[in-house]
């Protein structure tokens, strides 16, 4: 007994220091979240400051993170000089399409990937994996001289066939699909229901949060996407948003800057609109295909 009272005290002095190493540490992560966020948001809100100004004072040092007079004139003249509402359509097409197309064939490709047993199917998921290592630019050429082979150069199809289908978006889908048990589609299967049945009336409606998931970030690499515009598109007419918005730029980068940024943050509203509209189930589909 008398043991055990001398050992009460050193215990009862090893938990404030317990818990101000936890205040500590508590505060430290605090910190370090706090810079990184200033720091991600800093260029955002110099971007959103400058639209907001001449270009004389656009870059003065140091930097007028609040504009005195904000000449809101800029917002109006990126849809003067050049045909932005085509430029926003355009983009909206066609990210559209590609976000729908790599839904639907990602979440197939990843429930027969995890549900469907076949020969070869771990071999060709890895050939599928080893493709997302291989830069767009060494495959620009043979996809180039497809899409012009099917006469479908400088037209929005052109960005959007390729684009359908993704290796990440399978192994996303794929790590999801393997959580979940193999039961409920084994009872279906005894029941006469067709693998496609089983996917569509079963495991489909079960993976909305990481297809949340899959859409927000194909959206927003394709949203913002310039390289294979650059490549396949020559009409005006059909320039998306980020190959329309280096036109505003006039020549030999002679125009506003202020102009110029005007029309990025318009262009940035449907990436963070999406982002919040989906940002709980996003965040769980990070979190589920975290696993296995």
């Amino acid at each position: 007994m008398t043991a055990i009272l001398d050992k009460q005290p050193a215990t009862t002095a090893r938990a404030p220091r317990r818990r101000r190493r936890v205040r500590i540490g508590r505060l430290l992560s605090l910190t370090v979240l706090t810079v990184t966020a200033a720091l991600v948001v800093a260029p955002l809100v110099w971007a959103l400051a400058t639209s907001l100004r001449t270009p004389a004072t656009s870059f003065d040092n140091p930097p007028q993170w609040i504009p005195t007079d904000p000449v809101w004139s800029n917002y109006q003249a990126v849809f003067d000089k050049v045909p932005f509402t085509a430029f926003f359509l355009n983009s909206v097409i066609v990210t559209g399409l590609i976000v729908v197309g790599q839904l639907i064939t990602s979440t197939m490709s990843g429930y027969a990937f995890a549900m469907v047993r076949f020969r070869g199917n771990k071999a060709l998921f890895a050939v599928i994996l080893a493709t997302m290592m291989v830069p767009i630019q060494t495959t620009i050429i043979p996809v180039f001289l497809i899409i012009k082979y099917l006469g479908l150069t400088d037209s929005r199809m052109a960005l959007v066939l390729p684009a359908v289908g993704g290796a990440f978006g399978t192994f996303l889908m794929r790590q999801y699909f393997l959580q979940m048990p193999r039961e409920l589609g084994e009872a279906a299967r005894v029941d006469g229901a067709s693998h496609f049945q089983v996917f569509a009336r079963i495991y489909a409606p079960m993976a909305r949060a990481p297809m949340a998931t899959l859409g927000v970030l194909t959206f927003s690499a394709y949203w913002n996407e310039f390289f294979r515009p650059l490549i396949f598109l020559q009409s005006t007419d059909n320039f998306t948003l980020p190959l329309g918005l280096v036109t505003l730029q006039g020549n030999m980068g002679t125009g506003s800057i202020s102009i110029v940024l005007a029309a990025v943050i318009i262009a940035l509203i449907p990436s963070v609109l999406i982002f919040l509209a989906a940002q709980r189930y996003f965040v769980e589909g990070i979190v589920a295909g975290s696993f296995r």
